[in-house]
């Protein structure tokens, strides 16, 4: 059956491409002697005018001087971190890696316990902790207050306060 459909349609295409077709030739120069492309013209191009910024008293938005101006009037801009100190351990961890799991009281000295990659490190107030020279203010049975240097963007030192928050025991809900 596959082999009749295949000669047939064979067939069919070499009667259907026999002759010369002259007919058909002389219908289409006859068709296509009046029909002529138009392709319209390309459209002028303007030369370009550049446009001058004048922006008078403007602001001009690219200062880094108007950047955190506010600071500077508060008076942020004397303090500056002791770079000559020596590092203690917990400045190594960013303050999001600490975590406050306890505290201890001797002789009316708090200390805190912080845990960080499964060593625990006992701190007390003045002790250095965080990436940001985080001094220690304040150890309470739920939090621990710490005084960090930020430089902003004028290159200026600014003081923010940060706190660890006690962390829950794991099996404890």
């Amino acid at each position: 059956m596959r082999k009749l459909a295949v000669a047939l349609a064979s067939v069919a295409l070499v009667a259907c491409s026999g002759g010369d077709n002259e007919d058909l030739r002389q219908w289409m120069d006859g068709v296509s002697k009046d029909i002529k492309g138009t392709i319209p013209p390309l459209p002028q191009v303007k030369p370009y005018e550049p446009e001058a910024y004048d922006a008078g008293n403007l602001l001009d938005p690219f200062k880094a001087a108007k950047i955190g101006s506010e600071q500077k009037k508060s008076g942020g801009g004397g303090l500056q971190p002791d770079m000559n100190r020596p590092r203690e351990p917990l400045e190594a961890y960013p303050l999001e890696s600490l975590k406050y799991v306890g505290v201890m009281t001797r002789k009316k000295n708090s200390f805190a316990i912080i845990q960080v990659d499964g060593a625990l490190y006992q701190v007390r107030v003045g002790n250095y902790m965080g990436q940001n020279f985080g001094v220690i203010t304040k150890i309470s049975e739920s939090e621990v207050t710490l005084k960090e240097l930020i430089q902003d963007s004028a290159g200026d030192w600014v003081e923010k306060e940060s706190t660890l928050m006690l962390q829950g025991q794991e099996g404890k809900k």
